[in-house]
């Protein structure tokens, strides 16, 4: 393929997996997930809980809500935009667990209800839990709380090597 059909190719694929994005069928756009970011991450600064666990983090809010509209556009509407680390900078935070996360998440699921279309709302919610249980999983691993997650390959492996 020559450099301008690779790059007319790949602009096409794109723009495919951008229109079979799950937040395009329930009516995410680019406005809504600015209004469900700002919104909860406002209520997030409020609370007494999660609050001071954020400010101790984060110095330029601008930069990091634009980098969480990112995140979730990549996450909703398959942009590609995000291109950070979560899991390193989360996996770094001492004394975050189980109750902040649940909490965390019934912020959002509020923010998301209050803010949001019912389909995009449950969109919201269902991949925010799904990123909660990943984030706690790699941060227990991280912290040596469970042993790291192998294949079932590499376990057999190691069996098989044990023998």
């Amino acid at each position: 393929m020559q450099d301008e059909d690779l790059i007319a190719h790949r602009a096409a694929a794109a723009a495919r997996r951008r229109l079979e994005a799950p937040g395009v069928a329930v009516g995410v756009t680019e406005d809504l997930i600015r209004v469900q970011v700002h919104a909860f991450y406002g209520r997030v600064r409020a609370d007494p809980m999660l609050g001071p666990i954020f400010e101790a983090k984060i110095t330029d809010w601008d930069d990091h809500l634009a980098k969480l509209c990112d995140f979730w556009s990549s996450v909703t509407l398959m942009t590609g935009r995000f291109k950070g680390a979560p899991m390193p900078a989360h996996a770094r935070l001492v004394g975050v667990g189980g109750a902040h996360f649940a909490h965390w998440l019934e912020i959002w699921r509020a923010t998301a209800v209050e803010t949001c279309p019912p389909p995009a709302a449950a969109l919201f919610i269902a991949r925010a839990e799904m990123i909660a249980r990943s984030l706690q999983m790699g941060m227990a691993v991280a912290r040596g709380e469970l042993p790291p997650l192998r294949s079932a390959p590499a376990a057999q492996a190691d069996q098989d090597r044990s023998r």
